[in-house]
C-alpha cells in the first residue's frame, strides 16, 4: 500500500490551463519514480475521453488503460492551485490529484479519494 508523503504535496502552484496542470502533475509523478515519461500522453488522452473533474473544485487526472505499462509504482501527487484551473465549461479545479496505478489498484484509491473529497468542508479547506 502506498503512503502519501510531504514531497507528494505541492501547495500554491500555478497553471494557465488544464493541459499545463496535467503536464506539471505528470512531471512530478515521473520525478517521484511512479511513471515513465510517456504516462503524460495517457493522462491527456483520458481527459479527451472523459473529464476527470469530480466537482467541489477537485480533479483526479490519471492515465488510460493503454498507458498502465508506463506505471512503475503506485503513487499520487497532490497539486493545489489557489487561483484555480479551468477544467471544463463551468468547472474550476483548485486541487488536482494525479494518480498512477497499475492494474486495478487505482480503483480503490479513487474510491477512497472520492469518499474523503466529497465532503464540502474538506474541499473548502483544500482551496485555501
Amino acid at each position: 500500500m502506498f503512503q502519501l508523503s510531504v514531497q507528494d504535496i505541492h501547495p500554491g502552484e500555478q497553471a494557465g490551463n488544464k493541459e499545463e496542470a496535467i503536464r506539471q502533475i505528470a512531471a512530478a509523478l515521473a520525478q517521484a519514480g511512479n511513471v515513465a515519461g510517456g504516462y503524460v500522453d495517457g493522462m491527456l488522452a483520458r481527459e479527451q475521453q472523459t473529464s476527470t473533474f469530480l466537482g467541489n473544485g477537485i480533479a483526479i487526472p490519471h492515465g488510460t488503460t493503454d498507458t498502465r505499462d508506463q506505471v512503475l509504482k503506485t503513487g499520487v501527487q497532490v497539486f493545489q492551485f489557489p487561483q484555480g484551473v479551468t477544467w471544463g465549461e463551468g468547472q474550476v479545479a483548485y486541487v488536482a490529484i494525479g494518480i498512477a496505478a497499475s492494474s486495478d489498484e487505482h480503483l480503490g484509491l479513487l474510491r477512497q479519494l472520492t469518499h474523503v473529497l466529497s465532503d464540502d468542508s474538506v474541499a473548502e479547506q483544500l482551496k485555501s
